[in-house]
């Protein structure tokens, strides 16, 4: 499954959340793939950024990351960079964008 997630950088922190993302452990993407991702791309525009990612299933790539500590220690760190931060709750599950057009 695709989903499309939207959250915000803070405007005097975009320097410092491009610069992390240029290092993200990878103990982390090792534990981002364990929980069935198989693409996450970010975007920016200004201070918005979109997230894509495809995954089996979203909710269950949730859960299995929401208390692990590595993303613990990294959704701390973003929470210092960003205005919107993704929800790792079970409720997150239902954060996605809905999708208004394909190209069939």
């Amino acid at each position: 499954m695709r989903v499309a997630l939207h959250t915000k950088v803070r405007a005097d922190r975009i320097a410092a959340y491009e610069a992390a993302h240029r290092e993200v452990p990878a103990e982390l993407t090792a534990a981002i793939r364990a929980a069935g991702a198989t693409s996450w791309t970010i975007w920016r525009s200004g201070t918005d950024l979109f997230h894509l990612l495809e995954c089996e299933d979203y909710g269950c790539l949730l859960a299995e990351l929401e208390g692990l500590p590595v993303n613990v220690a990294w959704q701390a760190r973003m929470a210092e960079l960003l205005d919107v931060v993704h929800d790792y709750s079970a409720e997150g599950a239902d954060a996605g964008l809905p999708v208004v057009w394909e190209l069939p």
